[in-house]
This record gives structure tokens, C-alpha cells and sequence, in this order.
């Protein structure tokens, strides 16, 4: 019934296992996923030529899938630059400083706009957007300035990264390693993102009050390390800003209702924000800079870009390596599998549901483990392609549940990684609200530890 496991499965098998271990001791994977692409590629073909050639194509696969991701994360940070400049930013969220009166309404009005801000804009300018606005008002209603950066980091870097439910990225890397629809990954997450947004969050709210009642929280933050903020330039009068302020999230919003109208998913629901993004940029840098229009939508695009392939970095040779599992082998190296094979991934979920009697409460419990580590390199991106790939081999041992699996091993993998409880992964936040980054780790970690464990529990119960 099961296909006979080959030398291509068994160093796939043992490269995963060096890169976890890599993750776990915190050093970087790239090396790794580069001599295991080479080595899959020799044992295939026997070709030194085409085996060192199967690295670059690989790379090229790779970029050539994550593309679009990288494209709308660069387009929407080149234009959350020229609305910091421009001051737009501050008129957006002027209304809502109006609401924050009490340190409950400054935690949770912070923490829900940055959730929203952050799924069209992503978290890490969206703390540049919000924070450096919202902080005095948060800090005047009676919010310490950990707790501001809280709420930021919680909301953004956790809710809103690990769902990524408008621009799609992080769902997209692991629906493509695991080798299903982006919507399956999408739809599986929602309960789990619920379930460990409202824990972890009403746990950290509970944990501040207690301490802000004790009087142990500094009402300011008091981090020595230099911050680097956008200076506001004038570069529009008041009644310009407010006409964008409206403008802006109006376009999005109808973006919105265009995706569920027009049942946009994936590719093409990225493609109408990016496209929205494109024009608000063009639209904002020729109304602020006038004559310098044209060259400066052309530098807030480079800064986009770079901030694109920063992130994305080390991401792309990771990806590189776990598309040789499923669907990119025959493209990067060839038809060297055997007839009878699924893929690398496919064959070897086959052959462990032969060996071990895996229950879906292992499955489950050992994908909330692997992408907890995965998340240990601090980008919470770098390792989700590895959660997508064990979670299509798991599902496909126990027959059922790939996409829940998946869904559960990108939410703990940029819970841990993506910037709440790795110090490297939390300097946007800890930055605008200066307090250490380190700080905020340790207060963020026993929340987030109860929330991955109701979440893990959760989804034992959804397969």
C-alpha cells in the first residue's frame, strides 16, 4: 500500500532534524538548508553540475512563489512611510484618543486598533504608526508604558501576524510547504487565533492590573537605548491630512468588502490591497512633495523594498528547502522520484502511519512544539515553512486534520518568533515606548505560555 521509502526521503528526514536542532540552539539555518538542497539533489541525479545549479533554482522557486508576499509587505511599508512624514498617521488615530480615558480603555482601544492596523499594514509599522501617537495619551490616562508596549506587541506581532488574514503571507508559506489551498490554512486558523488572542491577552491585562496596583510599573519608560523615530515633516495643511485620515481606510475597507463580494482569497486578495497601496503611495507622495513627487514615491519604494528582503532574507533559503517536499522537487531538480510517489512529505506521512500508531493528540502537541521552536530564530517566518511540511506529514499519518495541524504550527512558530517573546523580535515596540526589550519578553511570557497551551488543546478537539 505504501510506497518504499528512498535515500531522498531518509536526508530530507535528517536535515529537519538539523534544522530544528539549529533553531534550538539559535543559530542560523541558511548553511543548512543549502547543503541539504545539495545533497537531495546529488543523490537524485548524480550531477555535481546540476546539483550545484539545483541550489540556485531552488532559490529562484522559491522567491518566484514568495513574491507576491514580499511585494505587498514592501508596497505597504514604503506607504505607512510617507503617511508618518506627511503626519497622516496622527490625524488617523486622533479620534480614538478621545476614548482613552482609563488605563482599561488606553490597553484595550491600543490593542484592537493595532490588531486592525496591523492585518493591512503589517505589525511593524503599524507600531511606528500608532505608537509614537497613542503612547502620551496611553501614559496620561494612567498606562504605563510596558503596558503600552504590551498591548502593541500582543495585539500586532501576535494576533494579527500569526492570522495574517488580509495580506496572507504568513498562511501562504505554510498552505504551500504543506501542499494545500491558502483558504483550507486560513479557515482552520480562525478558532485557534481566537482562542489564543482572548486567553493570552485578557491573561496579560490581568497580569498589569495586578502589578500596576502594587505599584511596581515605572509609569514611563526608562530603556537607555537610542530609538529611531520618522520625523514629521509639514508637508500638507490640516484639512489635506483630514481628507486622507478618511480616505485611506475607506479604500481598505472597500477592499474588504471586494474580497468577500468577489470571494477574493490568496493571490488575488493581495494583489487588490497591494494595488490600493500602490495608488495611495503614488496619490500621497505627489500631493506632499509636489515637484519632488516623482522621485520620492521612488525612495519610499526602496525603503519598502529593503525592509521587504530584510525579512524575507532568511527566509527564502529555508522555503527553498521545504518546497523540494511537496510540489517544487520535480520542478527545482527533476523527475527523479519514484513513480509511485506523492512527494518527499506525502511518502514519509505514509510510512510513519505504517510504523507508529501517531494519535492526533501526539500530532497535535508535537506541531505546537515544532513551531514554537521553529519561532526561536526571532522572525517567526524563517520556520513556518517547516511547520506547514510537518503538518502535511502528520495529517497525512493519521488521515485527517493537515490544515489544523498547519494552521496551529504557524501560530505558535510567530507567537514565539514573530515578536512577543524573543528580546531581538520585540525592538519595534520596546523602541517606541522605550522600555527593554527584554522586559517586555519576560512580562509576555507567561501569557503567552497559557495561551499556546489552551490553543493546543483546542485543536485536539478540531481534528
Amino acid at each position: 500500500m505504501g510506497i518504499e521509502l528512498t535515500a531522498l526521503h531518509w536526508i530530507y528526514v535528517v536535515f529537519i532534524v538539523l534544522i530544528i536542532g539549529f533553531m534550538v540552539r539559535r543559530r542560523d539555518t541558511t548553511l543548512i538548508c543549502i547543503i541539504g538542497i545539495f545533497m537531495i539533489a546529488i543523490v537524485a541525479t548524480g550531477d555535481i553540475t546540476s546539483s550545484i545549479s539545483g541550489v540556485f533554482n531552488s532559490f529562484i522557486y522559491a522567491i518566484t512563489e514568495l513574491l507576491s508576499t514580499i511585494l505587498i509587505i514592501s508596497i505597504i511599508v514604503a506607504m505607512s512611510r510617507v503617511l508618518m512624514k506627511s503626519g497622516i498617521n496622527e490625524v488617523m488615530v486622533a479620534p480614538f484618543t478621545k476614548i482613552i480615558k482609563t488605563p482599561t480603555l488606553a490597553y484595550w482601544t491600543i490593542g484592537i486598533l493595532m490588531m486592525v492596523i496591523s492585518w493591512f499594514f503589517w505589525p511593524s509599522p503599524a507600531v511606528a504608526l500608532l505608537g509614537a501617537v497613542l503612547l502620551p495619551v496611553a501614559i496620561r490616562a494612567g498606562l504605563p508604558a510596558l503596558g503600552v508596549a504590551m498591548a502593541m506587541n500582543l495585539f500586532g506581532h501576535g494576533i494579527a501576524l500569526s492570522s495574517d488574514f488580509v495580506i496572507q503571507g504568513a498562511p501562504k508559506l505554510t498552505a504551500d510547504a504543506a501542499g494545500i489551498p491558502v483558504g483550507d490554512v486560513v479557515s482552520a486558523s480562525i478558532p485557534l487565533v481566537i482562542t489564543m488572542g482572548l486567553v493570552t491577552t485578557i491573561v496579560a491585562y490581568i497580569l498589569l492590573r495586578r502589578d500596576m496596583k502594587r505599584g511596581t510599573l515605572e509609569l514611563i519608560g526608562t530603556n537607555d537605548e537610542e530609538k529611531e523615530q520618522e520625523t514629521v515633516e509639514n508637508l500638507l495643511t490640516k484639512g489635506q491630512k483630514r481628507f486622507f485620515a478618511i480616505l485611506i481606510p475607506i479604500a481598505f475597507l472597500a477592499d474588504v468588502v471586494a474580497m468577500s463580494i468577489l470571494k477574493l482569497q490568496g493571490g488575488d486578495a493581495t494583489a487588490l490591497i497591494g494595488g490600493t497601496a500602490v495608488f495611495i503611495l503614488l496619490i500621497l507622495s505627489l500631493v506632499a512633495h509636489k515637484k519632488e513627487g516623482l522621485e520620492k514615491t521612488t525612495s519610499y519604494l526602496i525603503q519598502g523594498f529593503q525592509f521587504g528582503f530584510k525579512v524575507f532574507g532568511p527566509v527564502i533559503p529555508i522555503a527553498a528547502f521545504f518546497y523540494l517536499g511537496d510540489s517544487g522537487f520535480n520542478q527545482i531538480i527533476g523527475d527523479f522520484l519514484p513513480k509511485a510517489s506523492h512527494g518527499i512529505v506525502n511518502d514519509l506521512g505514509v510510512g510513519l502511519a505504517a510504523i507508529v500508531p501517531l494519535t492526533k493528540e501526539i500530532a497535535v502537541i508535537t506541531l505546537a512544539i515544532v513551531g514554537a521552536i521553529t519561532g526561536l530564530d526571532g522572525s517567526g517566518f524563517s520556520g513556518i515553512s517547516l511547520a506547514g511540511s510537518v503538518g502535511s506529514l502528520f495529517g497525512n499519518a493519521i488521515g485527517e486534520g493537515t490544515a489544523t495541524l498547519t494552521a496551529l504550527g504557524q501560530i505558535t512558530a510567530i507567537w514565539v518568533g514573530g515578536g512577543t517573546l524573543i528580546p531581538w523580535a520585540l525592538i519595534p515596540a520596546a523602541a517606541i515606548c522605550n522600555v527593554s526589550p527584554f522586559e517586555l519578553a519576560r512580562r509576555n511570557l507567561l501569557p503567552v505560555l497559557i495561551g499556546l497551551i489552551a490553543t493546543t488543546i483546542v485543536a485536539v478537539f478540531l481534528i
